[in-house]
């Protein structure tokens, strides 16, 4: 398997032609948009170049939880905490700005036998993606 396919079976990404500056100042926004708790934000290309590690572009990371769905897979699913919280990246690539999540669609499957949480996991994960959209189009 080609590192390209690795990255696109374990990643959900949407390209946008915006910069990561102008989807970063909507991130916090969106969120509430949707009922996510935004709980951190890490200014990448800050913090590495503070360590002495500067890099040539921007690259914005947010946790985002939503509390419900959270609570449900910490109850039966304390494994998958390594998961979490929900991860967006927002980092510039050449002439587009790319957000990437992890693709929540094969950890999906291995709660498939609890039918509330793998619909609820799956809603937020649908609600994500839409999100990203949005962020990417400057909606």
């Amino acid at each position: 398997m080609q590192n390209n396919e690795m990255i696109e079976m374990v990643m959900h990404q949407t390209n946008s032609s915006l910069t990561a500056d102008q989807i970063a100042g909507q991130v916090e926004t969106e969120c509430q948009k949707y009922n996510l708790a935004l709980l951190q934000t890490y200014n990448y290309h800050e913090i590495v170049e503070a360590k002495g590690f500067p890099i040539q572009r921007k690259v914005f990371v947010y946790n985002i939880c939503q509390a419900k769905t959270a609570s449900m897979m910490l109850t039966t699913n304390p494994e998958f905490s390594t998961f979490m919280p929900c991860t967006l990246s927002v980092y510039e690539a050449g002439d587009k700005t790319v957000l990437s999540t992890m693709n929540m669609e094969m950890v999906l499957e291995a709660v498939k036998s609890n039918e509330e949480l793998y619909n609820q996991a799956s809603n937020l994960f649908k609600l994500f993606k839409q999100m990203m959209d949005e962020l990417a189009a400057g909606k």
